[in-house]
Formats: C-alpha cells, structure tokens, sequence
C-alpha cells in the first residue's frame, strides 16, 4: 500500500520462475493517519500493466519474470533515504550494506518523481553501482554524469516549454503576470528563461513567488501563500514546479472573497488533484500544458477490468480500492467483503482516478520496457558465450545494465520513439487542456490547443478559442497593467514601473500610429496628412487659384473689365486730344500713365493658374516695373503741375524742368531704377514655384515663391517711396486755381494706393495659400482701380457728359 501523498519509489527485480509477482510496502499501523492521493495509483497501475505485457511477450524476455517491490517516499528527503535503504537491505531492519533477499536479484531502480528525490536515492544507490532510472521532469543538473553516474532520465526535455507558455499569454493578448516556481535550480532556469522570452514578446511580470521545497517550510508559510497571489493585480498566474513544491497550493487557505485569476500550470503539476472535491473552483477555467502522447494500446481496456477480485492478493489495490469508493469501513483483514465489487474506476471523478494516462504513468511504462530492452540485450550476448544450460551466467547483474541501458533505443506499442540516451532524447509536445469545473463538483479537462517545437512558424501553435470555458466570463480576461493605447496614439513610460506601465497621448501634429499600443508616432509623409483620429495618413489636396472656380473667375472677370475700361479712357483721350482738358494733363504722360493701368490690370492675370517657373518670375517683374511706370507717371505729372503754377523769373534755371522731355526723363529714370532692381533680384535669388505642405491642414499648396523677401519688399518699397513722394508734392498743390488744379485729383488717387498697400503689408503676412494670392491680386486691382478712378474719372465725365465746359472761353471765364 502506499502511504502518505505520492509515489516515487520502485525496484524492478528478476525472478526465475514465470508469472508476475507485486510486493508492496503497506503502512505500519503505529503510523500516523496518512492521506490518499488517488490520481497517483495510476502510476502503479501503469508499471503493473507494463509488467504483464511483458512477462506476456515470450520474445522479449523468455524464461525471465520481471516483478516488482513498491515503496512509498511520503514527500520527503528522509523517507526517500529510509525506503531506499528498506530496499536494499529488505523488509526487516534497516542494515546499511548488507541485504536479507538471498533469493532475489534486483537490477534496477525507477523513481524519483523530483529532482530532490532522485538526488537522495542516486546518491546512495551509486554505492552499489545500481541503475536508477528517473521517471519524473528532465532536469539538467542530473545529466552530470561525473556526479550522477548511474541516474538515467527518461521523461522528455522541456527546453520549449517557456516558449509555449509566452506564446499562449501573447495570443490573448496578455502583458501582466504573476510567476510562482519552485525555490530550486530548475525554478531558477525557468524563471530566466521565461523572463527572457517575456521581454522579447512584451510581456511583464507583476510578481514573483518561490514555493520552499521542504516540508517545515511548507508548514510556516502555507496560510499566507494563497492570499498572496490572490490579492495582486495580475489575472494570469504561471506555475511551474514539481509536484511535491505545488502540495501547498493544493492545501493553502483560500479567500473566502471570490477572486477569480486564470492559471496557467506548466506540465508537471495535475491541477485536478485537491484535498476536497469542493475545491476545485478555484482552478476553473484554467489552462494546462501536458506531455502530448500517443495513447497505450490496451491500457484504458486494462484500468476498466482492475478489481480487487481479479488481484485478490493485493493488499495495496484493495485499500485504494476501500479509500476511493469511500467504503463505510476499512477491512482489517483481507477476507472481508469489498464494497462496490461491481464499480470500475471509470466511474471515479476526475480529481480521484484519471483514465487517459498521464505523462508519470506514460514515462513509467517506458522506463519499464527500456529495462526489459537492456535484459533482452544482455540474454542474447549471454547466450551467443555460453551454454543455455548454465542458467546462473544468464542471471545478470545490476553494475552490467550500465552499457546496455546507455544504448538501449525502441519503438513502444503506441507507436513513439524512446531512447534512454539523454543526449538523443525528445523534444517535449505539449496539448493545451482547459480545466472545467460544473456546478454539481465533477470535473473535466478539454484539450483546446497544443503546441509543437518542432514544427514550422504558424503551424506550432494552435488554440481553439471558442472552446475555452473561462469560468466567470464569457468573454477572454483583460489581463494588462494599461489599457492599450489605441491608433492614434502612443506610450508613454511611467516612471518607476515596467514597461507594459504607461500613458496614452496622441500623436503629434503630422505624425500617426496604425497600430495598437505602438512606441512612437510615425510622420506622415510631406503628401499626406493625418486625419482626425491620427490613425492613418490621407493624400493632401493640391490647390492653387484657377480660373475655374468662383474667386478666380472673379477676380480675372474684374481684371479684364477694369483694363477694357481703362482702354476706353485711352480711346476717349485719344479721341479728345486736342481738347483743352487734355492738352491741359500733359497727354503724354496721360497717355503712358493709362497705358501702365492697363498692364497693371492685365499682370493680376498672371497670378491665377498653376504656378509655373515663367508665371513666377514675370508676377512680381511686371508686377513691380509697371506699377513702377505708372507711380512714376504720376510723379512727373505731380511735378509739371507744381511748377506751372511757381513765379519763374525769365532766365532762371528752374526754367529747364518746364521742358517737355523732362517728364519722359523721371518716368524713364524712375522705371530704370527699378528695372535694375528687378534685374539684381532675378540674378541672385529669383522667384520659383514651390509646394506649401504645412500651411493649410489636408493642403498642398503652390504658389511662387518670392526667392528673396529682402528684394521682393525693396521693390515695394521702392514704389512705396515714389508714392510718397507724389502724395506729398500733391497735397502741396492742392489749392492752387481749380480748373487747372489736377493736385487734388492726384492727392486722392495717392491716398487710396498708400491705403491700399499699406493694409496690404499686415495682411499678406497673416494669410496662406489662396487667400495671400487673392490678398495680392486685390491690391493690384484695388490701387489701379483708385488711380484710374481719381484721375481720370472726372476728366471723362467732363469730356462725355459736360463738353460745354471743356471749351478755351469757359476755362478762361472761371
């Protein structure tokens, strides 16, 4: 019978006679009261199953009989050395070195369900050369074969198994976990590794908790271990350890408050193994990472037959037996009546006896035919050297399954690959179960998903989502320390905390983030521009001033009209030429000063359309030197009519500027500066169309560029300085007689070009795109129209409307 909580400790011995034989180690009845662990009887089961199959196949070990001696470690380093030396010296008392089976020939040991336990027992059994074949997780401190020489391991290796865990926590999207490991070497190596593959996926771990390996330590901290992790903000929980660090979880205080957490349990721990049925609750809708296997051919055949009545001599089976079917009361004595003859142990819960078989038992199963597969090696080299006849050569001994067990390869009857080798063995698969616990305190594992080392990218890991039971939600639980920053946005590090710790805050102004949670903005490129939500950039539009759309059409329909206008009043004083109201104005300058409006109204033209290298330079050339021509103009006209009207002596020198080519020399000389600042402006720096992509959100707008501000507003200036000057000298004039007085006309032609442009100044400034060309061609059109308005306005009216009074006797009456 097996005592105390799990079982680790077998011999396999070799009988001459046929037929299986089991010996159990059953409790004292001075002991005290000791515990079931049910689930854990598979594993005996298992190593019976396998030794019948065995003993059944007159080809693997014919005329041998293996049986076997079962033996309990209660969990502990010093039962684990006090069962080891019961082994070695029988069943008597304890004698070190010396063994009271004279009969029996022990070759081999399997057990060791830890590490701990396998390193008490190889420590001693290495005294005798024994092979001790580990059944529990690989580990690789027991590969040390200059400490371990005679420690085999037969379990596969879990060099994935991180991997397979950071993988399942990144699928759904979790970043914040909590770890619990065992306080040992093989703790110590998952937890680095895992923390490692966390950091490459984004994944953070809000605690840390080591379960102690040893059973005072069990004692004093078991009370407060569970509320522990039950109060920390992680939803996940990642548990890896054995089965002997994972008992305090199975019997640690839970709270009574319903906090619910998702479980992630590597494969080494059966989460439906608990004291009481009623807790299982806490475990529901977990998930587990067990060893994928392929099923044992016979076996679940084999646990639906097992009985008391079939194995009427095992002492062991029939108090599982009374303990799983909680009998009334336990038989004393073997003859007594069993309950429940008729049960099986399919009818047992899940957290009592499992039918699949677990990967203890399914590594168990293995372990037993490697020893029949070394045995069957050393009988055919003993047979090839001696006679048949000479049975005791063909006894081997324990030291002489060294050799054999190291090279020792099959093909079990399910089908898989097993070397005993640890250099050769398997990368562990893994199924994904899901553990259910119902409302009635039965319970069930699912298998949702798996994962496959060995496989390509994508095909490793699958998962069945819709298949998962999460418990208290529906729903896959948020398991982050932030909510995700959507698109549109970015992180921002909290100080002080991990990396999955962190504030949301939009993406700048042109810059975007497509994806959830990302690190930084992207910038949109100088085409496109973010929308709204900053989550994706769109294509800009280009505009620019056509003559198709309403202001355009506008614009040039004033441009033309007022030049066609112009034109007339050329037409009219060219018409009228003789008449005195013209001869008066000087018609030559009335002649250029018209003729410059024209051009003046006709260049604003060049301001709409699509900017182009000819259209840039010729806007602010012509621009300038017409405007220039036409200030100009005004300047000489201002002047003539100052000094028509001065008391110039005979022979004064003042004299000279009376004559008629003096005007055509300030208009020539004004334009001529000006020409040359234009030519100095296009010789260094001269304007170009260019794309505006950030002055107006969603935009590209083209316009010319002026190339240098410095000389575009010294061309103003310039003019600004001729206007000036003509303002002035006009506004002096201003009272002499009225008939001939055109001072007053041209004070107010001169006052409305200064507002103009001078409002134009601020405004240029502060406007973009359309709306500064619109600004320009505005100007143009507003100052040549408050010329031509000024000047010549009331000189038409007086042509066209009032001849009587454009005659030489009426201008000499008034």
């Amino acid at each position: 019978m097996i005592i105390g909580i799990f079982l680790s400790l077998f011999s396999v011995k070799v009988n001459s006679e046929r037929g299986a034989e089991v010996f159990t180690s059953p409790p004292n009845k001075a002991c005290k009261p000791y515990q079931w662990l049910h689930k854990n009887y598979q594993q005996a089961l298992a190593l019976l199953f396998a030794i019948e199959e065995i003993n059944r196949d007159s080809n693997l070990l014919p005329n041998i009989t293996l049986g076997f001696h079962l033996y309990n470690t209660y969990h502990s380093d010093e039962r684990t050395l006090e069962s080891s030396l019961r082994w070695l010296s029988g069943q008597g008392q304890l004698i070190p070195n010396y063994s009271c089976r004279k009969q029996e020939k022990s070759v081999a040991v399997i057990g060791g369900v830890t590490a701990a336990l396998s390193v008490q027992m190889g420590t001693l059994l290495d005294l005798y050369k024994f092979p001790q074949i580990s059944y529990g997780p690989f580990d690789s401190i027991l590969s040390d074969k200059v400490q371990f020489p005679s420690l085999y391991q037969m379990a596969p290796k879990d060099t994935s198994l991180h991997k397979a865990v950071v993988r399942l926590i990144v699928y759904f999207e979790w970043n914040w976990t909590g770890l619990v490991v065992s306080d040992d070497m093989r703790g110590e190596t998952f937890l680095w590794e895992i923390r490692g593959e966390m950091v490459k996926k984004g994944v953070c771990v809000s605690f840390t908790e080591k379960i102690p390996i040893s059973e005072r330590t069990h004692m004093e901290s078991h009370e407060n271990f569970m509320p522990r992790i039950m109060i920390s903000s992680a939803k996940v929980i990642v548990i890896h350890s054995d089965t002997d660090s994972l008992m305090i979880l199975r019997y640690s205080q839970m709270p009574i408050i319903g906090i619910f957490k998702v479980w992630i349990a590597t494969s080494h721990w059966d989460i439906t193994m608990r004291p009481l049925h009623s807790q299982g609750h806490t475990f529901h809708g977990a998930l587990t990472f067990s060893y994928l296997t392929r099923d044992i051919p016979g076996f679940k055949t084999f646990l639906k037959t097992i009985t008391p009545l079939k194995y009427p001599d095992d002492a062991l089976l029939r108090r599982f037996w009374f303990s799983a079917f909680r009998c009334p009361d336990q038989p004393e004595y073997p003859q007594q009546e069993i309950c429940s003859p008729n049960a099986s142990l399919e009818n047992l819960p899940l957290c009592s006896f499992d039918m699949t078989m677990s990967s203890f038992s399914y590594t168990i199963y293995n372990t037993i035919y490697a020893v029949a597969w070394a045995l069957h090696e050393i009988s055919i080299r003993k047979s090839e050297k001696r006679s048949m006849a000479n049975e005791e050569y063909l006894e081997p001994h324990s030291w002489q399954l060294h050799s054999f067990l190291k090279k020792t390869q099959f093909t079990n009857n399910a089908g898989d690959q097993v070397f005993v080798d640890e250099t050769r063995s398997s990368e562990a698969q893994y199924a994904i179960m899901n553990y259910v616990f119902f409302p009635n305190e039965s319970d069930a594992l699912v298998k949702v998903g798996q994962f496959l080392p060995k496989a390509p990218f994508g095909q490793d890991f699958t998962i069945c989502e819709d298949a998962i039971d999460w418990g208290w939600d529906a729903k896959v639980p948020c398991a982050v320390c932030s909510d995700s920053c959507g698109p549109g946005f970015r992180k921002i590090p909290l100080e002080g905390k991990p990396a999955c710790c962190f504030d949301c805050t939009p993406c700048p102004e042109g810059e975007i983030s497509s994806q959830k949670d990302a690190e930084y903005c992207t910038k949109c490129p100088e085409d496109e521009y973010q929308n709204k939500q900053r989550d994706h950039c769109l294509p800009k539009v280009v505009t620019f001033l056509i003559m198709k759309e309403p202001l355009g059409m506008t614009l040039a329909f004033i441009a033309i009209s007022f030049s066609l206008l112009t034109a007339l009043v050329l037409g009219v004083f060219v018409k009228f030429q003789d008449t005195p109201i013209v001869k008066a104005n000087n018609r030559t300058l009335s002649y250029t000063l018209l003729i410059s409006l024209i051009c003046c109204f006709l260049c604003s033209l060049l301001f709409i359309g699509h900017p182009t290298t000819v259209t840039c330079i010729l806007q602010q050339t012509v621009f300038g030197i017409v405007f220039t021509v036409a200030v100009s103009s005004i300047l000489a006209k201002t002047i003539i009519v100052v000094l028509a009207f001065k008391n110039i002596r005979p022979g004064s020198r003042i004299r000279i500027f009376m004559h008629p080519r003096v005007t055509v020399y300030v208009v020539l000389t004004c334009s001529g500066l000006q020409v040359i600042f234009c030519g100095i402006w296009l010789g260094t720096s001269p304007p170009f169309p260019e794309a505006d992509t950030h002055s107006q959100y969603g935009h590209i707008i083209l316009k010319c560029n002026e190339g240098s501000a410095f000389a575009f507003y010294c061309v103003l200036g310039y003019m600004a300085l001729l206007a000036l000057g003509s303002f002035l000298v006009a506004f002096l004039a201003r009272n002499l007689p009225d008939t001939f007085n055109e001072a007053k006309f041209i004070t107010f032609s001169m006052l409305v070009f200064c507002s103009v442009w001078v409002s134009f100044l601020p405004t240029y400034q502060s406007t973009k795109g359309k709306a500064m060309v619109t600004v320009e061609i505005f100007s143009i059109l507003a100052s040549s129209a408050g010329l031509l308005g000024c000047i010549f306005i009331p000189k038409c009216y007086v042509i066209l409307l009032k001849p009587d009074r454009n005659t030489l006797e009426q201008i000499k009456n008034k």
